[in-house]
Parts: structure tokens; C-alpha cells; sequence
């Protein structure tokens, strides 16, 4: 699989940024940190908008800059899409001339995304005819995200794309960006501060935190990274990512995660559908035997495998690997980790109170 490369450094009055950067070229790769951090101009310096020195930016074999080489694509040059914070639609023309405008200026033999398609997936296709002072913030913003996507670009830059909404406007554009990835083979670049989006979107991350990064890597790995994990929420977190096998006569939904099931409050999603589970650390508690008689539904066994200090004076995060593939955090006293003789090896029971579905 190749990569997106970058190295940017540059000095702006009292901001330093140098950073190094090997991104996938599949899915979702999120730049999170908090503001002022260096994300944004990680993201216009890689759509060309800001020539930094001493810099290098590639994907795959197109390389768009290099300073050694005296290389530096312009951003008309450069085949991406960029979708900023505001959606910045043309008003004296309608959903349609808007999704156009860009796309009329491409080469028919490379118009590799088909119009259609876009509409369906974002769904725009009933707002067509509609010019953009009748559409809703969300809607705006879809529109955006479609025009971007349909110059047929290698890659998709955004952000912060939901930074405007309102909590309940980005409730509705989330579930089109997350068909958006499953449905598109072209590479999204998401620039937020917002852990929730991340979690639910992104399948890699890089976390910088002023203009340096911290951590990279697939995103449950890293939330499992002490550091990185205290950057990524305010508490540590692990993410499970699971497929919907039942919905039960009992209100519940049944899931299955590595080999294993949980069982969630029922949930709309299809039976065979996957999404992603966050379950915090304050929300697991460990037994050394299967309780019984209790009122928690998710118990599972898993072996201990990490012992780590938390923040918190008195308090423990224990690592319990529950599969292969998939880990949990518990947060318990160091009280209560002595009481179990905890070590590496052990094997537990993990009891889970709260299970976030994504």
C-alpha cells in the first residue's frame, strides 16, 4: 500500500511547526490536536495553498513538493479536494450549477466520480434545484463536501467540516460521511479538535500538539498509548470494532466482537452491519472469577497484559486483552489491584457498565 508523505517545518512569530508525517492512502487518516496546534496548516500546505520551506509532500508516486528539488506543484495543479470550515456556496446558483462548477473544467475522461453516485450517497438528490439560502446548515455543507468530490480528486482534504454546525446539524452530516468512506476508495485527510468525530470517523490518526507530533498510528491502538490516549479524551478510552449479529425481544442488540458478544441498548443499525464501540476505562471494573447474580450483561474474560501509572494519584489503568485483536482499559485504585495481586499474565474478568455505540 502506498502512502501520503509529508515534512513541513516553519517558523511564524511564536509558532514553530516540524513535523514528519506517513499517512495511508486508504480510509480516513484524522490530524487532532487541540487548536492552534499546526493542523490546519499541516492540511493548506498539502493542497499547495501555503509553500513552507524546507518542506516535502507526496502521495504515492505524485510528488507535489520538495524543497531540495526546487519542486512545488500549484494548488490548481494538484488533484484534491478541499472542503473548509464554512461551506461557501455560489448563491446565484442552484444545488446543481453548484456540484458543476468545478466539474465542468475537467476533462470528461477524468471524471472518475460519477454525479449520481454523489448525490445518492450524500443524499442531494432532492435538493438539486434548490439554491443554497434555502438549505439548512447540514445540507450546506454536503453540498460542499459533493463539490469537492466531484473534480475526481487522489484526495479529499477537510477542515474541521463540522466546526459550524450545532450539535444536532452534525448528528445528521455524520452518518453521510461515514457512507461517504465506506463508499469512495479516495483517501480523506480530516483536520478536528472534536474527539467524538475522530471516533467515529477515523481509521488512523496523527495527534499534534504544538506543531509536533505526539503519535500516530490506527486509531484503537493509539487510544490504548498512555500519552496519546490523555491527548486523545478527557479520560482513557479503548474502541472495539464490532458487527451487529441480533436485535433481541428485549430491547437489547446483540453484537459480536472478536469471537465474542456484547450486548447494547437495541440500535437501529441492520443485522451484518459494523459499526465502532467506545467504552471508557472508568467503565470496566475486573474480577478474578465470573461474578454471578450480577446486573452488568457484558462480562467478558481476557488476560491482563500492560500495568500502568494513571494521572489520577491512587489509580491504575490495567490493559486486558479480550482477543487477538481487540483490548480493553480499566481504570481501578491501586488498592484494588494489590487486593487482586494483579500481574502480567493474569487472567480476568471484565465487567463492562457503559458501552458508547458509534
Amino acid at each position: 500500500m502506498s502512502t501520503i508523505d509529508a515534512r513541513f517545518r516553519v517558523e511564524h512569530n511564536n509558532f514553530n511547526l516540524d513535523i514528519r508525517l506517513s499517512l495511508p492512502r486508504v480510509g480516513v487518516s484524522a490530524l487532532f490536536g487541540p487548536s492552534g496546534s499546526g493542523k490546519t496548516t499541516c492540511l493548506r500546505a498539502m493542497a499547495g495553498l501555503e509553500k513552507l520551506p524546507d518542506s516535502y509532500f507526496a502521495i504515492g508516486d505524485s510528488v507535489w513538493q520538495d524543497s531540495e528539488k526546487d519542486i512545488f506543484v500549484p494548488p490548481h495543479q494538484r488533484e484534491i479536494g478541499y472542503v473548509f470550515q464554512e461551506a461557501s456556496l455560489f448563491a446565484h446558483l442552484n444545488v446543481r450549477d453548484n456540484l458543476n462548477f468545478g466539474r465542468r473544467r475537467l476533462p470528461v475522461e477524468k471524471r472518475k466520480v460519477k454525479f449520481q453516485n454523489i448525490c445518492n450517497i450524500l443524499g442531494l438528490t432532492p435538493l438539486l434545484d434548490r439554491p443554497p439560502n434555502t438549505l439548512s446548515g447540514g445540507e450546506r455543507q454536503r453540498v460542499a463536501i459533493a463539490r469537492a468530490l466531484l473534480t475526481s480528486p487522489k484526495l479529499l482534504l477537510m477542515d474541521e467540516p463540522l466546526s459550524a454546525l450545532d450539535h444536532a446539524l452534525k448528528q445528521e452530516v455524520l452518518p453521510y460521511l461515514e457512507r461517504l468512506q465506506q463508499e469512495l476508495a479516495i483517501p480523506i485527510i480530516y483536520v478536528s479538535h472534536s474527539p467524538d468525530e475522530v471516533a467515529r470517523l477515523a481509521d488512523y490518526i496523527a495527534i499534534i500538539k504544538q506543531g509536533k507530533l505526539v503519535k500516530s498510528g490506527v486509531l484503537a491502538e493509539v487510544m490504548l498509548d498512555g500519552e496519546a490516549g490523555m491527548c486523545f479524551y478527557d479520560g482513557r478510552s479503548s474502541m472495539l470494532y464490532a458487527q451487529v449479529l441480533k436485535h433481541k425481544k428485549d430491547h437489547l442488540t446483540e453484537l459480536a466482537i472478536g469471537g465474542l458478544t456484547l450486548l447494547v441498548p437495541q440500535i437501529s443499525s441492520p443485522v451484518d452491519s459494523h459499526l465502532r464501540c467506545r467504552i471508557n476505562a472508568k467503565d470496566v471494573s475486573l474480577c478474578l472469577s465470573p461474578p454471578v447474580d450480577s446486573s452488568i450483561s457484558n462480562i467478558l474474560p481476557g488476560c491482563v497484559t500492560r500495568i500502568e501509572d494513571s494521572r489520577t494519584p491512587g489509580e491504575r489503568i490495567v490493559t486486558v486483552d479480550i482477543s487477538a485483536t481487540h483490548s480493553l482499559l480499566a481504570m481501578i485504585t491501586y488498592a484494588s489491584a494489590k487486593r487482586l495481586k494483579l500481574h502480567l499474565g493474569c487472567h480476568v474478568w471484565a465487567q463492562i457498565k457503559s458501552v458508547v455505540v458509534l
